[in-house]
C-alpha cells in the first residue's frame, strides 16, 4: 500500500469487468454473449454525471492459457463500452497465475496503469469489484475498495472487504460519498455509515 489510501478527493472509479459490469463467462470471445449486470448502465452514467473518471480493471487469464487473443478480448471490451461506455481507460492482464507477473489481481499494476491512463494518482481511484483479488489490488495500489459480491465470492472474502454493498449502484453511491466528503463531510458520513469497516 502507498500510504495514500482514503487520504485524497476521489477522481476515478474504477471496475472489474466480469461480473461486475457484465455478467462472467468463462473465457469469453464472444461479444454477443455480454450481458451486463443489472443497474451497470445507470450506475456507470451517475460515474460520468459527477465528472469523475471511469476505467476498467480486468484478468483475461484466457489469452495466457491459449484459449483467447488480444484481438478477441478487445472485441468483448468494445461491446462493454458500446453498452456501457465511453471508458476512458482499459487495461487487462493477459498472463496465467503462474506467470508471476505484476498486473494480474491481485497485484497493483492493473490500477497503478489504470490510474495513470486517467490521469489520476491511485489513492484518488475507487476500485469497484465482486472477489477478493479486486480488493486486494486496490489495496495494494493504494486506492479504496468496494465489493459487490455474487455467488462466486467466498465468505471470507466479503467479511475481509473494506466495503460491502449489495449491487453496483449502492456501491456507486458509496464511491460518490467518498468523494462528496471532501466538500460536505456530514452528509457523506451518514451515508457510507454501515457500508465501511474500520
Amino acid at each position: 500500500m502507498t500510504g495514500t489510501e482514503g487520504r485524497l478527493p476521489v477522481r476515478a472509479v474504477l471496475f472489474d469487468r466480469d461480473d461486475t459490469l457484465v455478467a462472467d463467462v468463462p473465457y469469453n470471445g464472444d461479444p454477443a454473449l455480454v450481458r451486463p449486470m443489472p443497474g451497470a448502465r445507470e450506475a456507470v452514467a451517475l460515474v460520468r454525471a459527477r465528472g469523475l473518471g471511469c476505467g476498467v480493471v480486468s484478468n483475461q487469464s484466457g489469452i495466457g492459457r491459449g484459449l483467447l487473443s488480444h484481438a478477441r478480448v478487445r472485441a468483448v471490451n468494445a461491446r462493454v463500452d458500446a453498452l456501457l461506455g465511453p471508458f476512458g481507460a482499459w487495461v487487462y492482464c493477459p498472463h496465467s497465475p503462474e506467470d508471476g507477473c505484476g498486473c494480474r489481481k491481485p497485484a497493483p499494476g492493473l490500477v497503478v496503469e489504470a490510474a495513470r491512463r486517467l490521469g489520476v494518482p491511485t489513492g484518488a481511484c475507487v476500485v469497484i469489484g465482486d472477489i477478493g483479488a479486486d480488493m486486494a489490488a486496490a489495496r495494494a495500489a493504494g486506492a479504496r475498495a468496494v465489493l459487490v459480491p455474487t455467488a462466486r465470492t467466498l465468505p471470507e472474502e466479503v467479511a475481509a472487504a473494506p466495503a460491502v454493498c449489495p449491487d453496483l449502484m449502492e456501491a456507486v453511491r458509496l464511491a460518490l460519498s467518498y468523494a462528496e466528503a471532501w466538500a460536505h463531510p456530514e452528509s457523506a458520513a451518514a451515508y457510507a455509515e454501515g457500508r465501511t469497516r474500520p
